[in-house]
């Protein structure tokens, strides 16, 4: 099964990444504007006017070191799990990102890898106090 994985520097304490990583309020920051049915750990993002939903449950995340939640619908997603690892580093956080379990290696899988790519930079931004907002927006994405 092939999985997507990203590592990437943040100039931020791993106390101030967890809250973005793990809750659904913080997703809402950085990933998608349209977050519902929202508890602290499961949720559903909405996608193009909820053209595409993504629900998610979170399967731990009560340290600050490590998140996962599992993908439970969405076109190829589902069964698949989202992890964030946040350790220390000398610029503030060091962050390890997979999301595995893929089914195969499809033109969508290729496309959602370059779009995590874009949401890490996107993340390392709001952790480090600029106000980018969420990549995806209700209506479709914002740059």
């Amino acid at each position: 099964m092939p999985d997507i994985h990203h590592l990437i520097q943040i100039q931020a304490k791993p106390e101030t990444m967890f809250p973005l990583i793990a809750t659904p309020g913080g997703l809402s920051k950085w990933w998608a504007e349209d977050v519902f049915d929202e508890t602290s750990t499961e949720c559903s993002l909405g996608f193009f006017n909820r053209g595409t939903i993504y629900r998610l449950s979170r399967q731990s995340g009560a340290l600050v070191q490590k998140v996962v939640w599992k993908c439970e619908s969405g076109k190829e997603w589902q069964g698949t799990t989202i992890t964030f690892e946040v350790a220390p580093s000398a610029a503030g956080s060091s962050l390890r990102f997979a999301h595995a379990g893929w089914q195969a290696e499809t033109d969508y899988f290729t496309s959602c890898n370059t779009t995590w790519g874009e949401l890490m930079f996107r993340l390392m931004a709001v952790a480090q106090s600029q106000n980018v907002g969420p990549l995806f927006r209700k209506s479709g994405i914002g740059y």
